[in-house]
């Protein structure tokens, strides 16, 4: 059987997405939050265009400066939050423009645009704009789900059989809990740095090690 790491945001992302309008109100965005329990919600124009998301800490403004006065001191670097709280419907509520990517981004490219920006969850865009699903945090984290035996199979199928076409018979890969280790003897030794790295660069790999050694040679 031939398989294949998940490696791109399509692979895992959620094709089923609660999005609002542009006209949505306060109440209503509350209320799909809430039934849908998600922590932010992408914001549709036109034929499903993202033009903004609106995230709960863009709804907490409301209630956390409800009793704030604006102009006092120390206060000036928050005016987006005084305007947050008193807006009543998504277009005044999100934030704009909002952090996307594609569908063929890789899982790295997607966690380091959740880190780099502080957010849970990316809308997943084709190259108009259009919302395709959403990716979270979670559903990165789904590679590391993979079975044992799943990742044993591609590691010998990816990169043993590939790199050590004579010598994989010669070969072994073990996988527990995510941890590849790859033992035996191989022709070639020059190649076991790039097997461990080979190895540990499919997806749902916790951790890789090369036990080989080399045939001696008369």
């Amino acid at each position: 059987m031939k398989y294949r790491s998940p490696h791109h945001v399509s692979d895992v992302m959620t094709r089923t997405v609660v999005a609002v309008g542009l006209d949505a109100r306060f109440k209503e965005i509350v209320t799909t939050v809430n039934q849908w329990q998600v922590t932010a919600v992408p914001v549709l124009e036109g034929e499903g265009r993202v033009v903004g998301i609106v995230s709960e800490a863009d709804l907490l403004a409301k209630e956390e400066l409800r009793d704030r006065d604006a102009t006092m001191i120390g206060q000036r670097d928050r005016l987006t939050d005084y305007a947050k709280a008193g807006a009543v419907t998504a277009r005044d509520l999100m934030s704009s423009p909002a952090v996307t990517v594609p569908p063929d981004a890789t899982l790295p490219q997607a966690a380091r645009l959740m880190a780099l920006h502080g957010i849970k969850r990316l809308p997943v865009v084709d190259s108009q704009g259009v919302l395709k699903g959403i990716v979270s945090r979670a559903d990165l984290l789904k590679v590391f789900l993979r079975p044992d035996e799943e990742l044993a199979d591609e590691v010998r199928q990816e990169v043993v059989e590939r790199l050590f076409p004579v010598s994989a018979r010669n070969m072994r890969v073990h996988v527990r809990e995510g941890r590849v280790t790859i033992s035996g003897t191989v022709r070639d030794a020059d190649l076991i740095p790039l097997a461990e790295r080979l190895a540990a660069a499919v997806e749902g790999v916790v951790d890789a090690q090369c036990l080989l050694e080399g045939l001696s040679t008369p």
